[in-house]
C-alpha cells in the first residue's frame, strides 16, 4: 500500500481528483486522504466521485490492506480444521478471530465447501464412535492384563457401569465375578 502523500502545504493547490483516486485505489482509506490533503470530508468525496472512483466498504479496505499470503494461509488452516476435525463455523470464527460470515469466505477462497448442519453432526457422531471405540479396546487390553473393572473405572474417572459398558462393545470375554463369603468347598460325598 501506498502511503498517502504528506500534508500539503498552506498556499499549496491541493490533489487532484485523479491524484486523490489513485492513492484510494492504493489502499489509503478516505480519512486518511482527508488528513493528508488538509480537504474537508465532502469536498474530498465529491472529488473522488468526480474521478469515478468505485468506493469500498471497511471490510472491503481491511482485505485489500491483509498480507495475501497470510490470508491464504488460514484459510487453509481454516479448510483442514473444518473438513478433517470436523469443526464447526462458529469454532472456526472464534479460532480465527473473525465474524461468522468472514470464516465463510476464507473458506470458500480456500476451495472447501460449506456443509449443512446435519453433515458437521454425521461427522461429529463418527469421530466419537471412533473415540468411544478406541477407548473401549484399550480398556480391554488392561482387563485381559488383568486389571480389575473397578480399578478401571478408578482410572477413567467412569462409573463401574460404564467400564462393563465399554468392555461388552468391545467384545471382551468376562472373567467370573468374585464370589464373597466363605470359600466354597466341594460337598462330600460318602
Amino acid at each position: 500500500m501506498n502511503p498517502p502523500s504528506p500534508p500539503t502545504e498552506p498556499g499549496a493547490e491541493p490533489p487532484s481528483p485523479q491524484e486523490l483516486r489513485e492513492q484510494y485505489e492504493a489502499g489509503a482509506t478516505v480519512q486518511e486522504l482527508v488528513d493528508a490533503s488538509c480537504l474537508p470530508y465532502g469536498t474530498l468525496l465529491n472529488r473522488l466521485h468526480d474521478a469515478g472512483t468505485a468506493m469500498r466498504t471497511p471490510w472491503q479496505t481491511r482485505r485489500l490492506r491483509e498480507d495475501p499470503q497470510a490470508r491464504a494461509r488460514l484459510a487453509a488452516r481454516l479448510r483442514v480444521l473444518y473438513e478433517k476435525h470436523g469443526a464447526t463455523l462458529d469454532e472456526l470464527a472464534r479460532k480465527a478471530g473473525k465474524s461468522k460470515p468472514a470464516t465463510r469466505r476464507l473458506l470458500v477462497e480456500a476451495g472447501g465447501e460449506v456443509r449443512t448442519t446435519r453433515q458437521t453432526r454425521q461427522i461429529r457422531s463418527a469421530a466419537s464412535r471412533a473415540k468411544r471405540a478406541k477407548l473401549a479396546h484399550w480398556l480391554r487390553a488392561r482387563y485381559e492384563a488383568e486389571a480389575s473393572v473397578p480399578e478401571l473405572a478408578k482410572a477413567c474417572n467412569f462409573s463401574v457401569a460404564t467400564v462393563y459398558r465399554l468392555l461388552r462393545e468391545a467384545s471382551t470375554p468376562m472373567r467370573p465375578q468374585h464370589r464373597h463369603g466363605p470359600a466354597h468347598q466341594p460337598k462330600k460325598q460318602p
